[in-house]
């Protein structure tokens, strides 16, 4: 794409690799996104064989969403905590290996003091969860997601040890 994003194909090509490395070693992902709305469960979702390692996802928007259902603490839902208990919430509401979560500045609005392209996400994993930031330099909302859309992909290969 025009603007840096990574295209469908390339989307598709990490997921196919996790879909491969699950396949192998077993488990089940479930993801918690906020400001990607749905995107890495779409992707996950397509992947070949996704039925046997995919669980699904929470698009968790609303705050009220990420407090009441995947016990994100009270305060600000752009930071690393948030992250961290979107991930650990969500592999524990969908009973998988794997949690993910993902939260944001999207753009083209800061929130929560965050500027737009902020973005804190999460891996839950052996009872370890490990988070990283990203500071995409766009404010278009659309290519903020699909950069954090990949980052996150990237993220879960680089946990299983297949990126």
């Amino acid at each position: 794409m025009g603007d840096g994003a990574p295209g469908d194909d390339d989307l598709a090509a990490a997921a196919g690799r996790i879909g491969a490395a699950l396949g192998e070693r077993g488990g089940a992902l479930g993801v918690a996104e906020s400001l990607t709305g749905g995107m890495v469960a779409s992707v996950l979702s397509r992947a070949e064989g996704s039925s046997d390692w995919f669980a699904g996802g929470v698009v968790a928007y609303r705050r009220s969403v990420k407090h009441d259902v995947l016990g994100v603490p009270p305060g600000p839902v752009v930071t690393e905590r948030a992250a961290m208990a979107m991930a650990e919430g969500v592999a524990s509401l969908l009973g998988v290996d794997i949690g993910v979560g993902l939260t944001g500045a999207g753009g083209p609005d800061p929130q929560d003091g965050a500027p737009p392209g902020t973005v804190w996400m999460a891996v839950h994993h052996d009872g370890v969860t490990r988070s990283v930031v990203h500071n995409f330099d766009d404010d278009n909302p659309s290519v903020v997601c699909r950069r954090s859309c990949a980052a996150a992909l990237d993220l879960v290969e680089e946990t299983l040890g297949s990126g």
